[in-house]
């Protein structure tokens, strides 16, 4: 994908870890544009960061309003502007029924995913209305069922698309524009490596055969990549979207149909 109109805008990506954190960063960097990267581990960030040409790594809590506004106020004076903001950060889930899970987990899941991105949000809201920017929210199409397994996770996700649509009626009228892109399995190094733990248990499926189970109930019959999903964020957040906001773009090759 090129000619977005990206070059030299300035793009945050708070949650720019490994698997899909870095490949937004490469993509976003490849389209020329200024690449901030957010988490909370420094030595993590930093690997990441030297993996893209040009990147900048800051390090900030997203569940912190004073780290927050000290990494906005950071990006202002080097850059002077932001033209986008990825929210990527996101927690485990408990992996177990939703009777089985301590409250303080599904507590700790809504304050990062959803309260974590609207303080984001919040923080970068000067810059974004100044720019006439865009937040892309990276979502999960956990909100799409009800599995047994993701009720804590959930909850966050689905409290975090109810706050990126109503941003989207707020700050609309300031220019801003608020879309979520709603992955379901991305297939890449990270999903991998766990097909392939499970696979090393005794009696374990193989990876085939996990792949090809977990890509059964898709229209394409397979999982979308890391760089697939990137380009709907990228998208997303570029001027060729300008006419779109308070929206969610599922990226699951057909698993389901919003």
């Amino acid at each position: 994908m090129s000619g977005l109109g990206l070059a030299e805008k300035v793009v945050v990506i708070a949650g720019a870890g490994p698997a899909l954190g870095t490949t937004l960063a490469q993509r976003f960097a490849a389209e020329g544009a200024e690449v901030v990267l957010v988490a909370r581990t420094a030595e993590r960030l930093e690997a990441t960061a030297a993996q893209i040409d040009g990147a900048v790594a800051i390090t900030a809590d997203i569940t912190d309003e004073v780290s927050l506004a000290a990494l906005a106020a950071q990006v202002r004076e080097r850059f002077g502007r932001t033209d986008a903001l990825i929210n990527n950060a996101f927690t485990y889930p408990a992996m177990q029924r939703l009777v089985k899970t301590d409250p303080a987990h599904i507590l700790e899941s809504v304050n990062l995913m959803a309260l974590g991105a609207l303080r984001t949000v919040l923080a970068f809201r000067e810059a974004l209305a100044q720019a006439q920017g865009a937040v892309v929210n990276v979502n999960s199409m956990v909100i799409r069922h009800s599995d047994l397994r993701y009720g804590g996770y959930k909850a966050g996700k689905t409290a975090q698309l109810a706050l990126a649509q109503s941003l989207a009626t707020e700050l609309g009228p300031q220019g801003i524009r608020i879309n979520s892109v709603v992955p379901g399995w991305i297939w890449g190094d990270t999903l991998r490596a766990y097909f392939e733990y499970r696979a090393s248990q005794e009696g374990g499926p193989s990876l085939d055969d996990q792949y090809t189970e977990a890509a059964a109930g898709s229209d394409l019959k397979r999982l979308p990549s890391e760089d697939e999903v990137a380009s709907a964020v990228l998208f997303l957040a570029s001027p060729a979207a300008s006419g779109i906001t308070g929206q969610t773009l599922d990226v699951n090759c057909g698993e389901y149909h919003a």
